[in-house]
């Protein structure tokens, strides 16, 4: 039988999709991406903000069609708006067979024949658990690079976040368990490790009483094959001094960071309900280019929070201009229901939200551009992604550059280049958010 799989939301939720198409596939199932020759869908939806939840429900309504015909034998619903919703889900749309929460997607097989069997149902796991499905992940990005979660859930209970109530608290993946996935993936021909998690830099805490995670990138560099580690969700207040020299020393880590900081007026950050001030965020961006001056530094921020005034949007606009993050993106507050910030006073006009984050994007694209044009002239090791379609030109990713969410570059050759290999090549040019260099 033939099998779509569609996966929503971020990498995470990804990471958990490829488990249950390996377990999918250890059964000898058949995957398809064709919904038109497909016997079974499923659906892994996210719902951490307002326009996440919309897609994830058009997803569900639009493949509930091929149910309605007869075409499709079960239609599932898995991942984090499944949790959250999850009466809701089967009440509304009868065409959904079974509902499958976020700690219990080890037990696909079980739903599939459930589902297949004509049962109607949900099936949840303790919110605290942390699934072992034993089969190989089906990788979906490309096979050279793969998301390694090593961690679940969030202790943060940021205000505005309802990631805690549906993905549980936060807890590590065993070390071990991390290591034996990893080597796994190196077998499978994965040459770049991206590490994952709510929050990547408490990894450990819970597990072994002290935060690991330089300990884990060590054991992870030792394995044959990879080539690259970058590690994404670091929490500003959270990163070591450990950590920082591993990065330092390791030639497999990529000089690259992912730091969440949300914004940058200290009340605003004390109503979301972080852990840092401005002046914090300011020492540690200061050090890690002063420890690591070749570090590409990647943030994200969300304007329009409750009471944001025009003078704190000025604040967070002086302080990126400051900064000038290499990587940025921009959310617009999304109100959650069952979090504190959705009930909280001096809610923001939607059209404020917009107008506030096209400022922050046109402010970021200068310093990208300026960042980009200061590139020219420097030769870089180049991940290759594929050919660009009738051209002899290839795309890329340099260690500045995390996939699906940072720029490109593009390479002029004739010379054949396979996705995977790299390539050392000079950077002849600069584009907004891309590059463009020639083979070495």
């Amino acid at each position: 039988m033939k099998i779509l799989f569609i996966s929503l939301g971020c990498d995470k939720n990804l990471v958990d999709t490829e488990v249950m198409l390996g377990l999918l596939a250890s059964r000898g199932y058949e995957m398809t991406d064709d919904e038109r020759q497909a016997d079974i869908i499923v659906i892994n939806t996210c719902c951490f903000i307002h326009d996440a939840k919309e897609e994830s429900i058009q997803n569900i309504l639009e493949m509930a069609e091929y149910k309605k015909s007869g075409q499709v034998k079960a239609l599932i619903v898995t991942g984090c708006l499944a949790q959250r919703y999850r009466q809701e889900i089967l009440d509304e749309i009868p065409e959904v067979d079974e509902v499958l929460g976020t700690t219990a997607y080890d037990k696909i097989l079980d739903v599939v024949d459930r589902a297949l069997e004509g049962e109607q149902g949900i099936i949840l796991s303790d919110l605290n658990a942390l699934p072992v499905s034993g089969a190989k992940r089906l990788v979906t990005t490309g096979g050279h690079f793969a998301y390694l979660k090593i961690a679940e859930g969030c202790d943060k209970h940021c205000t505005y976040c309802i990631i805690p109530k549906i993905r549980g608290n936060f807890r590590s993946v065993p070390m071990e368990r991390l290591i034996k996935e990893a080597k796994e993936l190196a077998e499978q021909g994965v040459k770049e490790l991206i590490l994952v998690a709510q929050e990547t830099t408490l990894y450990g805490k819970d597990l072994y009483g002290e935060k690991c995670l330089h300990r884990l990138v060590e054991e992870l560099c030792k394995i044959a094959g990879i080539r690259w580690i970058r590690i994404l969700y670091c929490y500003p207040e959270e990163i070591t001094d450990e950590l920082i020299e591993v990065i330092k020393k390791e030639p497999k880590v990529c000089h690259y960071l992912d730091l969440p900081i949300q914004h940058a007026s200290d009340s605003i950050l004390k109503r979301m309900g972080r852990r840092t001030s401005k002046q914090e965020l300011t020492d540690i961006v200061k050090k890690l280019r002063k420890e690591i001056p070749d570090i590409c530094l990647r943030t994200t921020l969300i304007t329009g929070f409750p009471g944001e005034t025009e003078d704190q949007h000025e604040e967070l606009m002086q302080f990126v201009d400051e900064m000038e993050f290499d990587r940025l993106g921009v959310f617009t507050y999304s109100p959650e229901e069952d979090t504190p910030a959705a009930v909280m006073p001096d809610q923001i006009a939607e059209e404020v939200k917009e107008e506030r984050q096209a400022d922050l994007m046109e402010l970021q694209q200068e310093i990208a551009f300026d960042n980009a044009e200061n590139m020219i002239g420097r030769e870089m090791l180049v991940m290759i992604e594929g050919k660009v379609a009738d051209e002899n030109a290839y795309v890329g990713r340099t260690y500045r550059d995390a996939p699906n969410v940072d720029g490109l570059i593009f390479i002029n050759t004739e010379e054949e280049l396979i996705s995977g290999d790299f390539a050392k090549v000079k950077i002849t040019g600069a584009l907004e958010y891309d590059l463009i260099g020639e083979l070495l």
